[in-house]
């Protein structure tokens, strides 16, 4: 396949019935706390950075907050119930640091405690294996008051917050993601400040994600210590795509490449930084990347689509720009849908990783508008078409010696999308957020036909 020329990509089979994965293969859904839980305030829950930023003015396309959400904190039972008809085998969530720890450290708060707990034996009862991410962005404030993840102690604060949760959680949880998406909160949070904290320092914010895989690296410490299950990772992978075949956008690729993919994997899964990035970092680098690059029992690895790259203009304070790729179809929230390129990435990870862990996709999926109909039904066949193209694309990676073990949907519910309020839906279920009522989309039931259909059950 030509990168710099893409062609259309074509329309994908829909049917399901016929994607081939391995008998063990798990399916899942994923949420995230802030996005899902509401109750922002509630039962002793501390105040975290996505509640301070959602407050400034213009942070948020439409002005929303994740105050209420869907109101999962009280309404989990009926998301369980929800699983369950799916079929799902895994359901992976977040802990609310906050609501544990409402200041980021100390003794753990009983409620918060509590409400995992019900959730945790909840999801067992119903046969769903529980994946838990111990941080999804929500950092407690008092933490970010004192620097945040541009400041060392966070990462060890993380470590005792992680203990805690494994001492609680560690005899049930069968998989654990210490961090999601670091290079998500280090670029978009402290370097170009579109998300929460809001700190636009570009590259001068490198030495948040150092922190940030010190964290990992303290967390898969606690968590072994705990007795705690499978450890691994929930880390986004953009493919880098220069916008044309000149050097210059090849180089800015590259550089993209370096610092969203290689800068986060890199020092997990190879115990080193790429590109000399290492001297960029604070503290004994040399100690804490031993500690980081612990062995995990899965690779996590979040896709949703190819980032295009082309040369930085002139005046530009980043080694690179962002540029479209054009000639695929796009989403609602204008990304663009290429199947092929996660096929690749999943079998050139273990080409650039030897000895990489089994995979998991741990966040795959689409956003589309589509709402009730006059009959109440959410007929969102773009989605299903999207699902279906992309576990075809797993089935093609295994295919081609990639060792992937599952699939995790984003998202369960239509949510709160961070900087984007409520304006883009995820969701195999729809979610009404003046009602709140829960409604299966058509995609909820084509999912739950697939499942069924590749475990040979028909309840």
């Amino acid at each position: 396949m030509d990168r710099f020329r893409p062609s259309a990509a074509a329309s994908a089979t829909t049917g399901g019935d016929d994607i081939v994965l391995p008998e063990n293969f798990l399916f899942g859904t994923s949420t995230a706390a802030y996005q899902i839980e509401g109750a922002a305030a509630e039962d002793g829950k501390g105040p975290s950075i996505w509640d301070t930023f959602t407050a400034e003015p213009g942070r948020i396309v439409d002005g929303a907050s994740g105050a209420v959400a869907c109101d999962h904190y009280h309404r989990w039972a009926e998301d369980i119930e929800l699983m369950r008809r799916l079929g799902a085998d895994g359901y992976r969530f977040s802990i609310a640091w906050p609501r544990i720890q409402p200041t980021g450290g100390g003794a753990a708060n009983p409620a918060g405690l509590g409400f995992y707990d019900r959730l945790v034996d909840a999801l067992l009862d119903a046969g769903i294996r529980p994946m838990v991410t111990l941080y999804h962005w929500d950092l407690p404030q008092a933490l970010e008051d004192g620097g945040g993840w541009l400041d060392r102690e966070t990462a060890l604060r993380f470590g005792e917050y992680a203990a805690i949760m494994g001492d609680l959680l560690g005899d049930r949880v069968t998989h654990w993601c210490p961090v999601n998406e670091p290079n998500v909160v280090t670029l978009y949070g402290y370097g170009e400040g579109v998300f929460a904290p809001g700190k636009a320092l570009l590259l001068d914010a490198l030495p948040a994600a150092h922190h940030l895989l010190l964290a990992h690296g303290t967390a898969v410490q606690a968590l072994r210590a705990s007795g705690a299950g499978d450890v691994g990772t929930a880390t986004s992978h953009y493919p880098a795509w220069p916008r044309t075949g000149s050097d210059a956008d090849r180089a800015a690729a590259g550089c993209f490449d370096t610092l969203w993919n290689r800068l986060f994997a890199d020092p997990i899964l190879l115990g080193r930084y790429p590109g000399g990035l290492g001297e960029a970092m604070p503290g004994p680098v040399g100690e804490d990347l031993a500690l980081i690059a612990q062995p995990l029992d899965f690779y996590g690895l979040n896709y949703y689509h190819p980032m295009g790259v082309r040369a930085a203009s002139e005046g530009s304070r980043l080694p690179f720009e962002r540029a479209d790729v054009p000639g695929y179809p796009t989403t609602d929230f204008g990304w663009p849908i290429v199947p092929e390129a996660f096929t690749d990435l999943l079998v050139e990870m273990a080409e650039r990783y030897p000895g990489l862990p089994p995979i998991i996709v741990t966040e795959n999926g689409c956003s589309y508008a589509t709402g009730p109909d006059e009959s109440g039904v959410v007929d969102d066949r773009p989605r299903i078409d999207y699902l279906d193209a992309h576990l075809r694309a797993v089935a093609a990676a295994i295919g081609r010696g990639a060792d992937v073990r599952g699939y995790y949907c984003w998202s369960l519910l239509d949510n709160f999308e961070w900087a984007h309020g409520f304006t883009q839906r995820f969701g195999l279920v729809h979610v009404d957020y003046d009602t709140l009522v829960r409604t299966p989309k058509r995609s909820f039931d084509w999912y739950a036909d697939l499942i069924r259909a590749h475990h040979g059950t028909t309840d």
